[in-house]
């Protein structure tokens, strides 16, 4: 046997060490312990518990730790924390008999530095470092069944209800699609153990959390800012991100969170949800980048001034930059800072952020490589913060492991938004697995992991093959990373539906249709519905007409970001669709997600990484059903794609690309700024008239300088060109 720990955050940090090595040293000790466990509940003033110690054996056991040898009110403190944690668990019901809790919580104080020779009050457990687990082997053993034990871990870790749906849902159909959403509200409603580890390890250093759309990233970042202003309310924390409609919802999850653990909403002088650049104008539009140059005293930029001085692909890359190469020693200005959709942001936002907080580092980015609108992965470790004077990366992930109990680098491969069929089918043409080869390419992919390992890390299990070159690979999602419930509700017909149009008029007709009998029929409401476009230049422009359609059927609608703040995606209080680009959707979900004109996603070369990451954000917006709809013969492609992945049952099934291959894809399917595009159009033109030239006899080879065709033939044969 072996105790699991997770290592959360306290102010007890000698006693809470010496509990884990205990523990850790001790061969009988079973269950799991959770260092730092949230607020019980009650007032802020009430005692909250060091720890918690989940054991089949003895049940629960919390303890009162105290450093130095002053037990000071220890029988105050621990009535507190029966009483309180006596109440938490009375309020599941599957712990509940006959008005009797099934299981028996014990209270014990340990003080590692005293020695404890007794204590007055003998119903008042006491223990030092040499008589804790003599005091626990004389605990009343409650040996609960595995059932039993079950329950009381999903107790303990039901530290928040924040899943549930934004208001209350009324449905009067058991078979319509809103009684289907209820019910997958109800069953994601909770953390499960590997989430609610992510939210409590807290470690002095960078950690990452990585992890599929869906897997409760942005949750998770909540939650865990939530609880260290719980557990360290002095601390100063920021949470940031890429897209500013999660603003609202930020503050919504950390206030629904602070409530419920401790009666009071957070100090929002101490917890700041601030967006990335940021403005002048006080704390509601300053950001990280703006609050940077303010305490260090360098220059600020705002887009249109970055732009112009480093392009606008790159305004904010060169900004920060700018701002960090300025500050020879930057200021402290946080405690914590916890970044979402780091895959959006260029390293030297990560190195600002890093060089923003004391020594202790204590940064916490989470981010979905697949999820990058650019189609550039992230860099690694080294890159991104740098090295120390000897040489040395100043952060790593290789030891994932960190001061027994808390990880630096965590893993989230169980997807709680995306049906198995639907998240395949995002993967499929991300990567471009069922795609026929084109522009002469030898293969069909558009991009590839350099590390076959990744593909396990995000919930895939090799059926087939091997990670060899020219090799045939299948991969599956099996139910315990795909949740077998997100599918059961529907047919694969239902769940996941392509369609190709003829014209922008017949595709807006329909989706317009689909959406009022959603509305009239389906029992799904307003927010319940998006409709988003991935091509986020051309959205207002392309949604326009369907938006009109909706209003002439009198349903009201709105563009997120456009027709109210850019801190709001949904239309709270109101009954309204929303429509986005793929900027805005990222970070958000419905029930029924229409992706339109997905057509857009098929008809590049260049750039096409980007393209394709955009198509599967949009799709992985989805809780329920999805729409893919286009138009035209580009559309017809991309049917053709998902028709290929449907026939091999909802697996991945493609040749494995050699070292070579990989980087030709990361060359022909680089993203490309406006003017490289230009530069590439202009070149073709110019090739295609001298190759027309050449075949009607009127120009030769040799018409060309003899340097520039010594030039292109090295150029050539060096492997240059790809």
């Amino acid at each position: 046997m072996a105790v699991e720990i997770i290592r959360g955050t306290n102010t007890k940090p000698a006693s809470t060490d010496a509990l884990i090595r205990l523990f850790a040293e001790e061969d009988e000790a079973d269950g799991q312990l959770i260092l730092g466990f949230p607020n019980l509940g009650g007032h802020p003033d009430d005692a909250t518990s060091d720890a918690l110690w989940l054991s089949p054996t003895f049940g629960p056991v919390l303890f009162d730790l105290v450093e130095g040898t002053d037990l000071g009110d220890v029988d105050r403190r621990q009535d507190d924390l029966y009483r309180l944690f006596q109440s938490r668990l009375l309020q599941n019901r599957d712990l509940v008999r006959r008005r009797e809790l099934i299981v028996k919580p014990t209270v014990l104080t340990f003080a590692p530095g005293a020695t404890i020779r007794g204590h007055a009050n003998d119903e008042v457990l006491v223990a030092d470092r040499d008589s804790l687990f003599t005091t626990i082997d004389g605990l009343e053993r409650q040996n609960l069944s595995p059932e039993t034990f079950t329950r009381l871990l999903s107790a303990a870790q039901n530290i928040s209800s924040i899943r549930r749906a934004r208001q209350t849902r009324v449905v009067d159909n058991k078979e319509s699609r809103g009684a289907k959403l209820l019910g997958l509200e109800s069953s994601i409603a909770t953390l499960d153990n590997q989430q609610h580890h992510a939210v409590i390890e807290t470690i002095d250093g960078v950690q990452r959390i990585r992890g599929l759309a869906g897997s409760g990233k942005t949750i998770i970042l909540a939650l865990k800012a939530a609880y260290l202003h719980g557990r360290r309310p002095t601390w100063k924390i920021a949470v940031t991100f890429y897209t500013r409609a999660l603003k609202e919802q930020f503050r919504q999850l950390i206030t629904t969170f602070c409530v419920e653990q401790s009666g009071v909403e957070p100090d929002w002088d101490r917890v700041h949800i601030i967006n990335a650049w940021g403005g002048r104008g006080g704390m509601e539009r300053t950001g990280m980048y703006k609050q940077f140059c303010d305490a260090n005293d360098v220059e600020y930029l705002d887009f249109q001034t970055a732009g112009e001085r480093f392009g606008k692909p790159d305004a904010f890359d060169g900004a920060v930059t700018a701002a960090l190469t300025q500050a020879n020693e930057p200021t402290k200005v946080y405690d914590a800072i916890l970044v979402d959709e780091a895959q959006d942001f260029p390293p030297s936002f990560l190195r600002m952020c890093y060089r923003m907080l004391g020594p202790e580092r204590r940064l916490v980015y989470a981010y979905d490589e697949l999820q990058s609108l650019t189609g550039v992965g992230m860099p690694d470790a080294k890159e991104i913060f740098g090295l120390d004077a000897q040489g040395k990366a100043l952060v790593t992930f290789e030891n994932t492991s960190y001061d027994l109990g808390a990880r630096r680098d965590i893993v989230l491969e169980q997807c709680y938004r995306n049906s198995r069929p639907v998240l395949v089918t995002a993967h499929a043409l991300g990567f471009g697995t069922a795609r026929k080869p084109r522009f002469n390419d030898k293969i069909g992919l558009v991009q590839m992991f350099d590390q076959p390992e990744l593909w396990s890390d995000i919930g895939y299990h090799l059926v087939e093959g091997d990670f060899v070159a020219g090799r045939t690979v299948e991969l599956e999602r099996i139910p315990s990373t795909s949740p077998q419930f997100l599918e059961s509700h529907s047919t694969f017909d239902d769940l996941i539906d392509f369609r190709t149009f003829k014209t922008a008029e017949e595709q807006d007709a329909w989706v317009a249709d689909e959406i009022r009998r959603n509305l009239q029929e389906d029992e799904l409401r307003f927010d319940d519905i998006m409709v988003i476009s991935p091509d986020p230049f051309s959205a207002r422009a392309y949604l326009g007409p369907l938006r009109r359609r909706l209003m002439d059927l009198g349903i009201n609608n709105h563009m997120a970001g456009v027709d109210m703040s850019a801190d709001v995606f949904f239309a709270p209080g109101r009954e309204s669709i929303t429509f986005t680009g793929i900027n805005r959707a990222k970070g958000n979900e419905a029930g029924m997600v229409y992706v339109v004109n997905a057509q857009e996603g098929n008809n590049n070369r260049g750039n096409l990484a980007a393209v394709r990451n955009r198509l599967f954000t949009a799709i992985t917006r989805s809780k329920a059903w999805v729409r893919v709809c286009g138009v035209g013969p580009e559309m017809d492609l991309l049917v053709e794609e998902f028709r290929r992945v449907k026939q091999d049952g909802f697996r991945l099934r493609f040749d494995y690309p050699s070292e070579q291959q990989r980087a030709h894809l990361r060359i022909v399917h680089r993203e490309m700024s406006d003017a490289n595009q230009a530069r590439i159009s202009e070149a073709e033109k110019v090739f295609t008239r001298f190759l027309d030239g050449m075949r009607s006899g009127q120009l030769y080879m040799e018409d060309l300088p003899p340097h520039l065709l010594e030039q292109f033939k090295k150029f050539y044969e060096d492997g240059q060109g790809g």
